[in-house]
């Protein structure tokens, strides 16, 4: 009986396991949330700016459309209770989870807003790829102005794709392709940088803080600990 329920599961697509979450959680960034004490939540189908990812307004001035983004979802959600399912982990531990508020789809919220993406990579779900273009026809939120794709800004360089409604200024690329030297927010002075493929970062106080500069491609900054670590990073042991 139970090799025919695993040969039905296998034949339908059901997914074999399924975890579900509920409860007011901790925001840790645009498309990462933790149900305390432990159990930390990635948002399936859509991509949000990184905390400390900037973009260019409208006038072609860089504002941190990462904190923007954050606390965008942060005024639609306010205290209220999250419903999350989700079928697998991260390398981070993260359940991959679609969530839903008052019978709305954050996701989906936030890629119609114009706050997310639909993601870019192959292999990812495409299912709000209409809410993206309502979005961008509205240019709403990111697509006001010109932005490198969330998916992108970790590895950007100076020839990295920029994105956005209308015709992107011609300096677009120049401008993002840089690394804030100083925090996104006067309260994000968590300091990061990434050697041999680990994420490292460093509170105020710590031995390293303050010889770590800020100026290259490899360095971020938070503004907890909890978003740190959301992020895949551990904090430094000196």
């Amino acid at each position: 009986m139970q090799f025919l329920l695993v040969l039905l599961i296998v034949s339908i697509g059901w997914p074999a396991y399924a975890e579900t979450v509920s409860g007011i959680p901790v925001i840790a960034d645009a498309d990462t949330v933790e149900f305390l004490p432990r159990t930390k939540v990635r948002l399936l189908d859509m991509d949000a700016p990184e905390t400390d990812q900037f973009c260019l307004d409208k006038k072609g001035e860089a504002y941190s459309c990462g904190i923007t983004a954050l606390e965008a979802l942060k005024q639609h959600v306010r205290a209220k209770q999250w419903n999350c399912e989700g079928t697998k982990f991260d390398r981070d531990g993260r359940l991959l989870a679609r969530c839903i508020v008052e019978s709305e789809n954050i996701s989906q919220w936030m890629v119609r807003n114009g706050w997310a993406m639909s993601p870019t990579k192959k292999g990812y779900s495409h299912r709000f790829d209409a809410d993206e273009k309502l979005a961008r026809d509205a240019q709403a939120g990111l697509w006001s102005g010109a932005f490198i794709a969330p998916q992108d800004w970790r590895y950007r360089n100076c020839k990295t794709e920029v994105r956005g409604a209308l015709d992107v200024p011609i300096d677009a690329e120049r401008k993002l392709c840089g690394s804030p030297a100083i925090p996104p927010n006067p309260t994000c002075t968590i300091k990061s940088t990434t050697r041999g493929g680990a994420c490292i970062y460093h509170v105020e106080g710590a031995s390293f803080y303050g010889a770590l500069k800020m100026s290259d491609r490899n360095k971020r900054w938070f503004c907890s600990e909890l978003e740190a670590q959301a992020a895949g990073c551990r904090r430094s042991k000196r």
